[in-house]
């Protein structure tokens, strides 16, 4: 397909296994709720999502450069460029 843009960040996605299975890490240790879970595609954070309070997934992405998150949620199989805001 010509005219097709690949997101750059994609050369940042590796193989990883969540860092816990629980809930979202930054959650988890303050107590506090989240709603959706997604899952860090360059080192395997688990954070929550933008309809979550703390908006951790996001925070991850911005403070450690690490753009590309997939959702955790069953039956989704997406993933998210929060630097260009897109699904890749």
């Amino acid at each position: 397909m010509t005219g097709v843009a690949v997101d750059p960040h994609l050369a940042m996605v590796r193989p990883v296994v969540p860092r816990t299975r629980r809930g979202c890490e930054e959650c988890l240790v303050a107590g506090t709720s989240w709603v959706h879970l997604r899952l860090c595609l360059t080192c395997g954070h688990v954070g929550c999502c933008d309809s979550s309070p703390m908006r951790h997934a996001r925070l991850h992405a911005q403070d450690i450069d690490h753009p590309i998150v997939r959702s955790m949620e069953p039956h989704e199989h997406w993933r998210w460029c929060y630097v260009h805001e897109a699904f890749v």
